[in-house]
């Protein structure tokens, strides 16, 4: 048990330790970095509700899990519609009465110059990657209130930090989260509820191994690429020493981000300079050549 200091008095908070027999939600459950935090999850004998759309892969993570001696449901739910999101919470309510953890990492992402974008496509990068974990926290928040705990991860990127190029839409809202996160520690110090983010730069799965096999370029070799067990095990580290952010990447890149906030005409160059740039206006090119 710790302590924060709250109006000039000193009150507890709660830190989830233990994760045994607590309830996670889940989003994005089937995607690439998501079918590897429910082996993770399960692994550390969470009961689970795991949410994805369209969710035709949502039966292959829910064997997973069974492979633990945990409960773990499915709900399809489209994160674009408001309706939609309430129905998580509910449903996970509903089926275990309870719930501990909020993971919010599903995410939309589509490499293009920004005008050439759908209106579409741009409000639907926002709606899945920031509305949605905005509102899934704040429906879920008199819940965790009421116990005097739990936690809410949300999964950033890096593009959230750097705002790469042909990314607006996605850098955007994952910068959206991180000063979301901030804001809820804030709020919420010494309730026994608690916020991380985990900012992950290229990881083998997902997204960038979509990026990676249609372009045949791999991530900038001075970033590199993580695995998702590693980011997996920042989530746990996220929850269980309650910090407000975690920054996995192959290759240490605090220094080099607290560089480019000092200077951000030395994070442009850094930008160019390494590849990043390039790797999306490949990508971008692809994209509109399909």
């Amino acid at each position: 048990m710790g302590m924060a200091l709250v109006g000039g008095h000193f009150a507890d908070f709660f830190v989830m330790k233990k994760l045994a027999g607590r309830t996670a939600i889940l989003t994005g459950a089937s995607g690439g970095l998501g079918s590897h935090l429910v082996r993770a999850l399960a692994a550390e004998h969470l009961n689970l509700l795991l949410v994805a759309f369209p969710g035709v892969e949502l039966p292959k993570v829910q064997a997973v899990a069974a492979e633990q001696p945990v409960r773990a449901e499915v709900l399809t739910a489209d994160l674009r519609v408001a309706s939609e999101r309430s129905r998580v919470i509910e449903t996970a309510l509903q089926i275990y009465g309870r719930v501990d953890l909020l993971i919010n990492n599903a995410g939309v992402e589509y490499s293009a110059a920004y005008h050439e974008l759908a209106a579409s496509q741009i409000a639907e990068v926002l709606a899945v990657n920031l509305e949605a974990p905005m509102l899934l926290s704040w429906q879920l928040l008199p819940h965790l209130l009421g116990r005097k705990q739990g936690h809410i991860v949300n999964i950033s990127s890096l593009a959230g930090k750097a705002g790469p190029g042909f990314q607006e839409p996605y850098a955007a809202s994952k910068a959206g989260l991180v000063a979301f996160t901030q804001s809820l520690r804030a709020t919420y110090r010494g309730t026994g509820v608690s916020a991380s983010v985990v900012i992950p730069g290229f990881i083998e799965a997902g997204i960038y191994s979509r990026l990676k096999e249609s372009t045949g370029r791999s991530a900038p070799a001075l970033l590199g690429a993580c695995s998702p067990e590693r980011v997996c095990r920042a989530v746990f580290r996220a929850i269980r020493e309650d910090r407000p952010e975690v920054i996995v990447n192959r290759y240490p890149v605090r220094p080099l981000l607290a560089l480019s906030a000092l200077s951000p005409r030395f994070g442009e160059w850094f930008n160019r300079a390494i590849g990043v740039t390039e790797f999306f206006r490949q990508a971008a090119k692809l994209n509109r050549r399909r």
